[in-house]
Parts: structure tokens; sequence; C-alpha cells
């Protein structure tokens, strides 16, 4: 018999639609309406953690504080996200999508205003991770939501559009930050988000169906009962160490740009953050493609070449142009490395795999919460681009590992069969 390609880590079953109840065979949800109102919450959600960046200086600037150490700020806000991905991952199998949404999105509305009113940094510090932590209830309740309620054939494109929203936010909060803070400050742009959340929470109620019945089974903490069997799997370890130094390099990367100064005017700097847009607009619509080569396989593949974009641009001190183009190589490596990574986690989690993508999501908080403070630790861009190239390409070693403790574990279970 030919093994298959990952052994999956065993998980009791979760709560789910109680079988031929009327709703669980209730009309679909309404594609358009839905995908637009889930985009636009993705972007503005994810955008959290990248919209102070451009914001540090003026930030300082009011508190009498180092740009470099309010980069805290993005840390902070990443704990609180990531905790909140283990948190309410399963909870949302227990409480329903629609309603564990309807709780979070206003609660994320009034931790950011509060932001807007903080009188200083320890403050902000604090509140930044409460943010974190109400915001971080929609990627696990969206994405599951998506996957129950769309038609299934629609499924596919939607999860795909939400993710790229996902990763895109890093650019578009970034670039409208950067528009808007001379016009209304950064204190202004808080307050902006938080309306957005309100009106997210008013959109998604509009076209969120009804919640299906669910099933519940055991106690409240028995759907958190996979996670060490995860976390101590060999395999999914190296994986997500991968994932953790991937979302560092690519939060460490703006940083720098940041507070690094590697351009003589905030014009430059602009297009280099946009600069990354058209490979997180055009990698996804090449991923069918690409899907025909092993999930591992792509992914040691895509972080050689971030890496070696990133060596390049730590080498050559390349111009403006330069560097928008040696960025967008990097950001098409992000671009396709996340997805693929996703994959294979997927693939070695088996029936635990709600489990481990909300793992998977945490690895990536992770990473970008500390992404900032590796940027500052390297004091100069030059040298942040070769640690970073250097981190990717272990990354990828880290991959390959991976890969062959699997192929070792196979072998070792077909000499024993064979025996």
């Amino acid at each position: 018999m030919r093994p298959r390609d990952d052994a999956p880590v065993r998980q009791a079953t979760l709560p789910d639609a109680l079988p031929g109840h009327p709703a669980a065979r209730s009309a679909v949800a309404p594609f358009g309406r839905t995908l637009a109102a889930f985009t636009l919450t993705a972007v503005l959600v994810s955008g959290q953690l990248y919209v102070v960046l451009p914001l540090l200086h003026d930030m300082a600037t009011g508190w009498g504080a180092s740009a470099g150490g309010l980069t805290w700020l993005v840390t902070a806000f990443g704990i609180g996200y990531g905790i909140g991905f283990l948190v309410f991952g399963p909870l949302s199998d227990r409480l329903g999508r629609r309603r564990l949404l309807m709780l979070g999105l206003p609660l994320a509305a009034v931790t950011t205003a509060l932001v807007a009113a903080s009188p200083g940094p320890e403050v902000a510090f604090a509140l930044r991770v409460l943010q974190g932590l109400a915001v971080a209830t929609f990627p696990p309740a969206g994405m599951a939501y998506l996957a129950e309620r769309l038609e299934p054939r629609r499924r596919v494109v939607a999860i795909a559009a939400v993710t790229g929203a996902f990763l895109a936010s890093a650019v578009l909060l970034q670039v409208a930050s950067q528009l808007l803070v001379d016009a209304i400050g950064w204190r202004g742009l808080f307050l902006l988000s938080a309306a957005g959340f309100a009106l997210a929470a008013l959109g998604l109620r509009a076209v969120m169906l009804p919640d299906l019945p669910r099933a519940a089974t055991g106690s409240l903490l028995s759907a958190y009962r996979s996670v060490p069997a995860l976390l101590f799997d060999r395999v999914l370890l190296l994986r997500y160490a991968a994932t953790i130094v991937l979302m560092i390099g690519f939060v460490a990367v703006y940083t720098g740009m940041q507070i690094y100064g590697v351009t003589s005017s905030s014009g430059e700097l602009l297009a280099l953050r946009a600069g990354g847009l058209p490979s997180i607009v055009l990698v996804p619509l090449l991923m069918p493609w690409l899907g025909r080569i092993s999930a591992t396989t792509r992914v040691v593949s895509l972080l050689s070449l971030g890496a070696l974009a990133l060596a390049v641009i730590g080498f050559a001190d390349a111009a403006a142009l330069g560097l928008a183009l040696l960025l967008a190589v990097y950001v098409a490596a992000i671009t396709g490395g996340l997805p693929s990574l996703n994959e294979s986690v997927s693939s070695r989690a088996g029936q635990a795999r709600g489990t481990a993508l909300a793992l998977f999501s945490f690895a990536l908080a992770v990473g970008g919460s500390v992404g900032p403070q590796v940027a500052a630790a390297f004091g100069g861009f030059a040298p942040l681009m070769f640690g970073l190239a250097v981190a990717m390409a272990a990354g990828a070693v880290a991959v390959l590992a991976s890969t062959r403790l699997k192929e070792t574990r196979l072998a070792f279970l077909r000499a024993t069969a064979d025996r």
C-alpha cells in the first residue's frame, strides 16, 4: 500500500451541526455580499498589526518616546492576536460563528477607540493587547463560516480571496496610514479603524445566516484536548518554526524601512510599500499551476527565493526602483510560501486540522509580533537584510528536515509491517 503524504495526528471530533436538523439544509449564504463583507473585514482586522508602523515617528514625537521603543505597540497587538486564535478557534465551534463575531467585532471597535485615547505608551501597550484579543475573533470564526455556509464550488474562491486580503492588509493599511496621518493624526486613524469595526459588525450581521445548531459534547475545555499532541509532533514543530521565521521577516522588512530611513522621501517609501501589491494579487493566480508541486517542495523553494532576494538587497544597496523590484520578489515568496505552509500543516494534522491551523495562525501572530523587535535590534537596514536572509534559509532547512523526518518514519513503519 502506498504511504500517505503525512501521518495524521488524532483528535476527538468537534461539535458540529446536528444531523438532519432543518438548519443544516438551509439556504447557502449569498456569495457576492458575503465575499465583499468578509474581504473588507479581513483587510481591517489583519491590518491592525501593521497600521502603527508609519505612525511610529508621530506617536514618538507626541509622547516624547523613541520610535524604536514604540515598536512594542506591534508586539503587544500580536500577543493578544495570537492568544485570541487559540481561545476563539475552538470556542467558535461551541458558540457558533455568527454569535462570536457579533460579540467580538463591537468589542474590537471599543478597544480600538480606547487606543486612540491613550495618554502614554504604557497604557497604549496594554490596550493593544486587548485590541488584539478582540480582533482575533474574526479569522477562525470567519474562515470556518465560509467553509460551512457557502456553496461548495465557490468556497475555494472565497477562502483564497479572504486569505489574500489578510496579506494585502500589510500593504494597504500602511499606505492608508501614511497618506492620512498628516490630515487626521494617529489618534484619528485609530478612531477611523474603530468606526470601521462598527460598520463591519453591521455588515456581517446583515449577510450572515443564523448559526447552525451544534451538538455540545463534553466540557468546554474538551475542545482544546488535541493541542498538546500537535505541539509535540516534531514534523509540525519544524513547520511552525518556519512559519514564525517567515512572518518575522515579512514584518521586520517593512519595520526596517520605516525606522532606518531607506529612502529620502515619503513618496518613495509609499511606493516601496505599495510595490508588494502586484505580487500579492498575482501569486494566488499562479497557485493552481504551483499546486502541481508538493507543498513542502514549494515551501523550500519559495523560502530559498526569499532568502536570496533579501541577501541581494543587503549586498546591492539598490536605488528605489531596484529595491522595489527585489522587494516584489520577496513578497511573492512570502505570498506563495504562506498558503503552502498552511497546506503542509493541514495535510499532517488529519482530523486535528482545525486546531492545527489555529496553531499555524498563532505562529503567524508570534512572528508578526516579534518582527518589529528583530528589526530594531539590528541597528541598520543592510545588517537586517543579511540576518533575515540567513533566517529564511534556516526556515527552508527546517521544512526540508521535517520532510526527511516524515520519510524516515514512513520507512520505519514499512519495515515493521514487513516483519
